[in-house]
């Protein structure tokens, strides 16, 4: 029983200690302690079109903080902690929880209104293309723009064109007419800022001049279509082979199309035959010898008119086809080409294409010189660590080159074993008379690979083709076959000595860069250029003495330095001319033919050649007529039928046949060929 009495007592002792504690003794107890009050929050929004927010929350008795962003997403923070968050344009309810000591939390919820900027110092760009003005490109920029959405204005109900701010759009426009750009440049919200210009696209005005190749864009291929024949300007279909140009004019025989139906286009002038009196074309038909007639008429008098045939010899496929103009009557003036397909047959819709309509010279010459290095001096281009090429004096003008100046090729010591140099001309090679192209090299090694590398204006389309040379330290000539060359303008000339092995130092030259015609020995013989020490002329017939002058027309087949001048005086002998003779007789055993460059002021007159031996006791003459005026030609006689002999001298006369006049006329560049 004494131990129940104690425990009681304390009982009663401990009752009465809790019945004595004050209010005040609740301070100090943690269940006491009250939720955070005066909850708040502070948004600090960024001018800058991201959406970013910086909030910082406050309250007094809190110790972290609880934030729903309001979209979905929330986050925990401390006290004197702040969070960012990336908000849409938009108003949302940002709900803010301030957790006390014990847990306890006080929430408010706050609205945040995001409000982006429009799009400031909008700056914009419309170029139209200088090659084909119906294309036009846009560009914009603009402060706080996420997207530029461009309208070209030539659809109803057009989708934009959506780019960054910064990027281009282009944009064809098939028809002229004036066009409305509207330019919206978006930031991340709803406000926009625009720009708006009226374009005008003109209509293709300028003329058609031959050649006609239809890849221009301002020049207005006015088709003039009869006999139920449709003609236009389109995409080439077959750009291969003999074609891969990018346009072509296109002429659709419809059913029951007349058989004489065609199409015509009218040039700006009249044709000047009075050089060039072939007419090519390319033409792809779906039929094999289909009559293609090629017509020209005075622009006024139909009666006026002189037409030639042609036969397509391959079918579905690209093909270059001539036309001999020669008999026309250069008196009369043709301003119309016309053009019939499947001549002689009714219509039966087939569709024919041709492309590159031109006018070349009845008879092409056997060689065309492309660069001689002897007036301006092209610009050299060169790789793989050689040295710049140079222009230099001829260091050995003897044998099969004796000009005055050559190109300097060093490949120096460790340069690359493609190591080459390039040079550009200003118009493409002529492919379609030549196949060949040929040039001088010295070289202080025998058995070496000289590579020749062709290229259009972007190097898109190459070909190359090795030579390996036969001498050291001499002149040769290197022909280069490319009769496998795909068709393309060739306007870039790369050259490569000594292919495949790395530079040491050594020293090579070409020169006479020029094309010939095809055939298995292309290879020729200069005996006279005028350019290094003059030969002893004698003249005769009452003509003054002949000149070297420097050239009078340094352009077309020669641009050398230097050529003779002779004068046929008023007055002077029908058979007035002048010689010269050589240090050794002319090579009739390797070659037949003697080709000389000459200028004369009238077209037609004969230019004869005679050859002598040294008593002339054996003479061998030819003649031929000039067939142009006021330019360079290429003359070739054909000495194949004269008797054997030691020819040492060689006679030529202007005008033969006809009394002097004072005209005067150039000649240059005699050389041996076959």
């Amino acid at each position: 029983m004494k131990n129940h009495k104690n425990i009681l007592g304390l009982l009663l002792i401990t009752l009465f200690a809790i019945s004595c504690i004050t209010d005040e003794d609740k301070l100090y107890s943690l269940d006491y302690l009250p939720a955070p009050a005066n909850v708040d929050a502070v948004f600090d929004i960024t001018q800058d079109n991201t959406g970013l927010v910086t909030i910082v929350p406050n309250a007094e008795g809190a110790v972290k903080y609880s934030v729903d962003f309001g979209d979905g997403a929330s986050a925990e923070i401390g006290v004197l902690e702040s969070t960012a968050h990336i908000y849409g344009e938009g108003i949302y309810q940002v709900g803010i929880t301030a957790f006390g000591i014990t847990g306890l939390g006080s929430q408010i919820s706050k609205e945040l209104n995001v409000t982006f900027k429009a799009p400031e110092n909008l700056s914009v760009s419309i170029v139209k293309d200088e090659v084909n003005p119906k294309i036009v490109s846009v560009s914009a920029t603009a402060t706080f723009a996420t997207i530029i959405d461009i309208y070209f204005g030539d659809v109803e109900d057009e989708e934009p064109t959506h780019v960054l701010p910064g990027e281009t759009a282009t944009h064809s426009y098939t028809e002229p007419g004036d066009y409305e750009i509207r330019i919206v440049a978006k930031s991340a919200g709803a406000a926009t800022t625009e720009y708006t210009e009226v374009i005008t696209i003109a209509a293709a005005s300028d003329p058609v001049n031959l050649p006609i190749n239809f890849e221009s864009f301002t020049v207005n291929y006015a088709f003039v279509d009869f006999g139920n024949v449709s003609s236009s300007v389109i995409d080439n279909p077959d750009a291969s082979g003999e074609n891969i140009s990018t346009k072509v004019g296109q002429s659709v025989k419809n059913e029951g199309a007349e058989t004489w139906g065609g199409t015509i286009l009218t040039l700006e002038n009249p044709i000047d035959f009075s050089a060039n009196k072939n007419f090519k074309m390319k033409v792809w038909s779906p039929k094999v010898g289909a009559v293609v007639k090629l017509k020209v008429e005075n622009l006024t008098d139909g009666a006026i008119a002189y037409e030639v045939d042609a036969l397509t010899t391959v079918a579905n496929a690209w093909e270059e086809i001539s036309f001999d103009f020669s008999p026309i009557d250069i008196n009369n003036d043709y301003q119309k080409v016309v053009i019939f397909f499947d001549f002689g047959n009714v219509g039966d819709g087939s569709v024919y294409y041709f492309d590159d309509i031109k006018l070349v010279p009845a008879v092409v010459p056997s060689s065309l010189m492309i660069q001689n290095f002897e007036s301006e001096t092209p610009a050299f281009t060169v790789f793989g660590n050689i040295a710049d090429t140079e222009i230099v004096s001829n260091p050995d003008a003897a044998g099969v080159n004796t000009t005055s100046k050559v190109a300097q090729f060093t490949k120096s010591s460790g340069s690359e074993t493609w190591a080459g140099t390039f040079f550009e001309i200003e118009n493409a090679l002529d492919f379609d008379s030549y196949r060949n192209l040929r040039l001088k090299a010295w070289s202080p090694k025998s058995g070496i690979v000289v590579k020749v590398k062709l290229e259009n204006a972007d190097a898109s389309v190459t070909h190359e083709v090795d030579a390996v040379n036969t001498k050291a330290n001499e002149w040769e000539e290197l022909v280069y076959d490319f009769s496998e060359a795909p068709a393309a303008d060739y306007v870039r000339i790369v050259v490569f000595f000594d292919f495949g092995n790395n530079g040491d130092g050594s020293v090579y030259y070409f020169d006479q860069v020029e094309l010939a015609s095809e055939g298995e020995n292309m290879v020729s013989m200069p005996f006279q250029s005028f350019e290094g020490e003059a030969p002893t002329f004698t003249v005769f017939g009452n003509i003054p003495d002949i000149e070297l002058v420097s050239n009078p027309d340094a352009s077309g087949i020669n641009v050398t330095s230097t050529v003779a001048q002779l004068t046929k005086s008023s007055g002077a002998e029908t058979w007035a001319g002048s010689y010269f003779e050589l240090a050794s007789p002319l090579d009739f055993s390797n070659y037949s033919k003697i080709a000389v460059s000459t200028w004369s002021p009238k077209n037609g007159i004969v230019i004869k050649v005679k050859l002598e031996n040294a008593d002339a006791s054996i003479t061998h003459e030819v003649d031929m007529n000039t067939t142009v005026a006021n330019n360079w030609e290429q003359l070739i006689y054909d000495f194949s039928g004269a008797p054997a002999a030691d020819y040492i001298r060689v006679v030529i006369f202007f005008d033969f046949g006809n009394n002097g006049d004072n005209s005067v006329y150039y000649y240059d560049e005699f050389e041996l060929t076959n």
